[in-house]
């Protein structure tokens, strides 16, 4: 079988090593440092779907090879969706995830539902052409951080099923509810059909 090259349209490493731990044999993906970009994409949009598709666009006209490019949100209900498509940047630009998660939890002071859920949008330019996947995780905000594993919000987030953080998880505990392994599962779905 053909090995397929696939560019993820991130800096993240955090990022790349969790879809790396998902995807097949047939597969390769590579990171924007392994493909020789030096690019801060912006994500301007206020949709997740619209983020994503930025970014893959952009990476797709700069190279075009087949790439795909994903943004996640952390959505607390009680405060009506946020952060959201700001995760990143809650506490500001400088994607302090400890400033952010400081904010967040001073936000949830006092407050019953502590209801959540992270959704991934992915978006793949495959062959010339667009298609979108998304991943959602349900879960809740812990009062405490727990944990070191992970990153950006894990210390806080329990799944639903779950009795501790993702940062208290091992990779494949975390991919067992990880909105970013469903989002990919979609995709490597769709990949194994076609190439």
């Amino acid at each position: 079988m053909q090995v397929k090259e696939l560019i993820f349209a991130t800096n993240n490493e955090n990022k790349v090593k969790e879809i790396k731990s998902v995807v097949g044999e047939n597969l390769v993906v590579i990171s924007l440092k392994d493909a020789g970009i030096d690019q801060d994409i912006p994500e301007p949009h206020h949709t997740l779907e619209a983020n994503a598709t930025e970014k893959s666009t952009v990476i797709h006209e700069l190279t075009q090879k087949n790439c795909f490019s994903e943004d996640t949100g952390l959505e607390v209900f009680a405060l009506h969706g946020e952060p959201g498509v700001k995760s990143a940047r809650y506490a500001g630009e400088g994607r302090d995830f400890q400033a952010n998660i400081d904010k967040l939890l001073e936000k949830l002071t006092d407050q019953d539902n502590r209801s959540a859920q992270f959704r991934t949008v992915i978006s793949l330019i495959w062959e010339g052409r667009e298609y979108l996947f998304e991943g959602i995780c349900k879960g809740r905000i812990n009062e405490i951080q727990q944990g070191v594993e992970g990153f950006g919000y894990d210390p806080i987030f329990i799944p639903d099923g779950a009795e501790k953080t993702f940062a208290e998880m091992t990779l494949a505990e975390k991919n067992e509810f990880s909105h970013r392994k469903k989002a990919t599962t979609q995709l490597i779905d769709f990949l194994n059909k076609n190439i």
